[in-house]
């Protein structure tokens, strides 16, 4: 039985933990975990704690037979879907044909359910680079790493059949878009009239690539990592040395905390989970490392990681001119886009992802839609209307979800039935005990207060403002305020906020948020001002604007 609990609706109610606690679990005030693949015995209580879920956050397999791709072609039996919109009209074919979705994982899954739902009777072929059915990863730095959960057991719950053909284990390696072809990396090829790309990103590894190849130099991004890393934690090694402390070096280290496994994380800037927080939030998270025993070393940069003679890592020489001892290093420097496939396309894509408006459709260098192509998922950078239409990129589990439904409705829709994506960003990490949620986009913001409760306890919400307006909302431990939030976002309410409010922070002074600086792509110019959402019956169009090309913004990592 597979399940997935969408944790940016869960509010840490907690009612699932009491009517299915060999599943759910509570971890400090509001930090839910939960086995992804329990046993059958378990469906009684699971299905109680999913009926009494007060946001109905659980999403179960539904009880029928599903197909489960086991690599290479394989398709199953129709199942029933349900009508779409335009049922009964002149779609112009669009829900016949073929379509092609690169990427096998969760934004890729999702939108071949929408793409059936919807009523889409045409050829549906998914390409996934692993050999693996599509995966859930959250629990891969959480309860894989702790041993709750064997890494083979995240499978993604099925919500109905999806009719498909599956290439898995074989990468896309180029695309011809006028050909309407999408070139494999076995020297095959798939034909296609509406692709979408939802290739995802990759691990960054370790820059120096003798030293990657180190026995015990590490990364965690698949299923086949964090096996790899859970059998080195449960040898029990002397000290784990995390170089990052973004929030997938956090959570590592968390691990290795709950583990009882003494652990170092080096990080280049000031406090961890600076580029998401901003640094006067990030000191926050920092201190909470360090009381939970992290050797948290901020400033700090690895020089060189050194091996013996058998190719095993043994030591790591550090900036602030010490010599770690330790046989595991994992390398948490964040991703890269899977967009290299791309070359030689006319589409707009780079180190930062693959450019889409705010319909998800995929966008040239000089900002023109590219017709019948769609992108979603972590590799989108996409115009987003609520924050001035500047491309953002957002590896969020809820947003991959949300963007995937627009992709598709976008794919089996006329022009003027298209629809953007308006879903507001949210994003959630679970390390030593606290749940830190956040809503909006932090990191667009210039100042942050504490809005309500107090950092001491670390239960809080810090709201963020640019220009006058909220933009962004973090909290720690306050899972519950964070829909009152999203509401002023979505308002463009005034910052700092200026309302009297339940357990109001004392001082509510604005401070620098302190965002590093980064290159940008710039905001689509001229925007088109986007309502809620169109009105029927009424086509919407991106203005053209010049995107520059990877050659010339190859360092360019838009948040």
């Amino acid at each position: 039985m597979r399940l997935v609990v969408d944790l940016t609706k869960c509010q840490g109610y907690g009612q699932c933990a009491f009517l299915a606690p060999g599943v759910f679990t509570m971890q400090g005030d509001e930090a839910l975990v939960y086995d992804p693949d329990p046993d059958d015995g378990q469906r009684k209580g699971i299905l109680r704690a999913a009926a009494a879920c007060p946001v109905q956050a659980i999403e179960l397999d539904q009880p029928r037979s599903l197909e489960r791709p086991t690599g290479g072609p394989l398709a199953s039996g129709r199942a029933v879907t349900g009508q779409s919109e335009d049922s009964g009209k002149d779609d112009g074919g669009l829900l016949t044909g073929s379509i092609v979705i690169v990427g096998a994982s969760l934004a890729g899954l999702r939108a071949a359910e929408s793409l059936r739902r919807k009523g889409f009777e045409g050829k549906l072929t998914l390409v996934g680079d692993e050999p693996y059915e599509p995966y859930d990863r959250v629990p891969l730095s959480k309860q894989v790493l702790s041993g709750w959960v064997r890494p083979d057991r995240t499978a993604l719950p099925r919500q109905l059949g999806v009719d498909a053909e599956w290439r898995l284990g074989v990468a896309a390696t180029g695309l011809d878009v006028a050909g309407r072809r999408v070139q494999l990396a076995d020297g095959g090829g798939i034909g296609f009239d509406r692709l979408l790309i939802a290739t995802g990103m990759r691990a960054r590894p370790w820059p120096n690539a003798a030293e990657a190849g180190l026995d015990g130099v590490l990364t965690l991004r698949t299923s086949q990592d964090a096996a790899r890393l859970r059998r080195r934690l449960a040898a029990k090694p002397d000290r784990v040395l995390v170089i990052g402390a973004g929030f997938i070096g956090s959570e590592i280290a968390s691990a290795c905390c709950e583990l009882g496994l003494p652990v170092t994380v080096a990080e280049a800037g000031p406090a961890p989970l600076r580029a998401a927080l901003g640094e006067a939030i990030g000191a926050i998270a920092g201190g909470m490392q360090r009381d939970n025993g992290v050797d948290l070393r901020c400033g700090v940069r690895v020089l060189a990681l050194e091996g013996d003679d058998a190719g095993r890592l043994r030591k790591a020489h550090l900036s602030d001119g010490t010599v770690l001892e330790t046989d595991i290093a994992v390398a948490a420097l964040g991703g890269i886009s899977n967009s290299e496939w791309l070359v030689g396309s006319p589409l707009a894509y780079g180190p930062w992802g693959v450019a889409c408006d705010a319909g998800c459709r995929a966008l040239d260098a000089d900002g023109n839609v590219v017709p019948g192509i769609f992108v979603a998922g972590d590799v989108a950078c996409s115009a987003h209307p609520f924050f001035g239409n500047w491309f953002v990129r957002l590896e969020h589990w809820g947003d991959a979800v949300a963007q995937a439904a627009t992709a598709a409705h976008n794919l089996v829709s006329r022009p003027d039935a298209q629809l953007p994506h308006l879903a507001m960003p949210m994003f959630w990490s679970t390390q030593f005990g606290c749940e830190i949620k956040s809503v909006g986009v932090p990191s667009l913001g210039t100042e942050v207060v504490i809005a309500q409760g107090s950092v001491e306890p670390r239960r809080f919400v810090a709201a963020y403002g640019c220009d006058g307006r909220i933009v962004g909302a973090v909290g720690f431990n306050q899972n519950k305020w964070l829909d009152f939030y999203e509401r002023l976002i979505r308002q463009g309410a005034a910052f700092p906020p200026a309302f009297q409010q339940i357990d109001e922070a004392e001082g509510h002074q604005p401070f620098a948020a302190a965002f590093p600086n980064r290159p940008v792509l710039p905001p689509i110019k001229e925007p088109p001002p986007w309502p809620s959402r169109p009105p029927g019956n009424r086509s919407w169009t991106t203005p053209a604007a010049r995107i520059p090309t990877p050659s010339t913004q190859s360092s360019a990592a838009p948040r």
